[in-house]
């Protein structure tokens, strides 16, 4: 059978694609790269947004349109509304985020300790990528008013340390160079177990246990850390790369987001962050247009992101979900003006973006090559990632995917960098 798996979303979604995909193949089934080869596609779906729901919605027609393949649906929005889902053309079954994990030995029709995975080989197509990503977590015990990931997902469980350490071990015999540790409320990690851990346990044994060459971590919350978790990055494997989600710099929209943290107690993190990894970037979500945002709290914001080192952000005009508690709050931003606040933000990253990659020029970096292009000369046109996740370019006489080089910088690219290969 050719299966073809989609996703859109957080690197969870990734994440659990590339597993069911090693699934898959170890049943002996084919992975395939567009949804008109396949007999079966598996869509992950997403919630996070109206615009996400609407975007997975339009996978699973896309999917139904491209062939004759059976559609199954899972992942967030199709948990949420999986009469809508099932509604759909094409869509045989509908698997929400509780039955996920045993998604493909139900629909093999095998016991899950059957499917045995030597190697977590590379899905093929837009969804390959030179860095696997690995679960460690699910579901969320936080409040966050507008968050619908909550419910979706359910309350937070992490996997076992051994359980995560024998998937980046079939990650790496895959040939991975570099593992990304995600989960809807990573930080919380071992917090479940009867003997509770922290997340750097599970760090420290990555590190001492596997030959990982890079480990990256996805999206933490503030509140989870300390100066000990920084000290961890005296290890340089460890990319010293922090997303640490602030969604405001006003003190009184945090409280009515249920958020953790206030813009003080944020700021010192940074502060000490940036004290203890050299180099370090740190990358943030904000929502623009949360209820009760007036122009003051938007002012307030973002002045504090403007004082802020980021080195990028991803800004999010407020999307009232059903089912969390800030779609009922009083004081809703018309769209209009959360459109002109998400522009002005928008500017303000670009200016702390370009402001940070100015730091690296004249520097020499490790960058794995994601892309290669065979150019008309017979170069290689090659794009991949800093462990400061900072994208570069650079031409090349050879296709090193999937390696990692050293690149001096020269130039501001775009968004990203520019430079030339010191060596391999």
């Amino acid at each position: 059978m050719k299966v073809y798996l989609d996703t859109i979303g957080c690197r969870l979604n990734q994440s659990e694609i590339e597993k069911m995909a090693a699934q898959f193949a170890s049943a002996g089934h084919d992975i395939v790269a567009d949804a008109a080869e396949a007999d079966l596609v598996v869509v992950n779906t997403c919630a996070v947004t109206r615009e996400a729901a609407a975007d997975s919605r339009q996978l699973m027609r896309r999917a139904a349109r491209a062939g004759h393949a059976r559609v199954v649906a899972t992942g967030c929005w199709a948990t949420l509304d999986p009469e809508a889902a099932a509604a759909l053309p094409a869509v045989m079954q509908v698997v929400k985020n509780e039955d996920k994990d045993n998604l493909v030995a139900s629909l093999l029709e095998m016991d899950q300790d059957c499917l045995e995975i030597d190697e977590r080989k590379r899905l093929p197509g837009q969804h390959a990528r030179t860095r696997a990503f690995i679960k460690v977590q699910d579901g969320c015990n936080n409040a966050c008013t507008f968050c619908i990931t909550r419910v979706a997902r359910g309350r937070g469980r992490s996997r076992l340390l051994e359980d995560v350490l024998r998937d980046i071990d079939q990650a790496l015999a895959g040939e991975a160079r570099e593992v990304v540790l995600t989960g809807v409320h990573l930080g919380s990690w071992g917090q479940d177990f009867e003997n509770r851990l922290h997340l750097s346990h599970l760090i420290e044994a990555i590190l001492t246990r596997t030959d990982v060459p890079r480990l990256r971590l996805s999206s933490l919350e503030p509140w989870d850390l300390d100066r000990s978790f920084f000290e961890l990055w005296s290890d340089p494997r460890l990319c010293p790369h922090l997303h640490l989600p602030l969604q405001s710099g006003s003190a009184a929209i945090l409280k009515r987001m249920a958020r953790k943290t206030t813009p003080e107690a944020y700021a010192n993190l940074l502060e000490e962050a940036h004290r203890l990894i050299p180099d370090l970037a740190v990358t943030t979500d904000l929502i623009v247009g949360f209820p009760g945002e007036g122009e003051s709290e938007f002012a307030e914001s973002r002045e504090f992101v403007r004082r802020m080192v980021f080195a990028a952000g991803h800004v999010f005009h407020f999307s009232p979900r059903p089912g969390t508690p800030a779609a009922h709050f009083s004081g809703q931003v018309a769209p209009a003006i959360s459109k002109q606040r998400s522009a002005e933000m928008r500017a303000l990253f670009a200016d702390l973006s370009k402001n940070y990659r100015q730091t690296f020029i004249n520097r020499e970096l490790q960058v794995l090559w994601e892309t290669a292009q065979k150019q008309p000369d017979g170069s290689w046109l090659l794009e991949g990632l800093t462990g400061n996740y900072l994208r570069v370019k650079v031409s090349a006489d050879s296709n090193l995917w999937n390696q990692i080089s050293r690149v001096r910088v020269t130039q501001l690219s775009g968004e990203g960098l520019a430079g030339f290969i010191v060596s391999e």
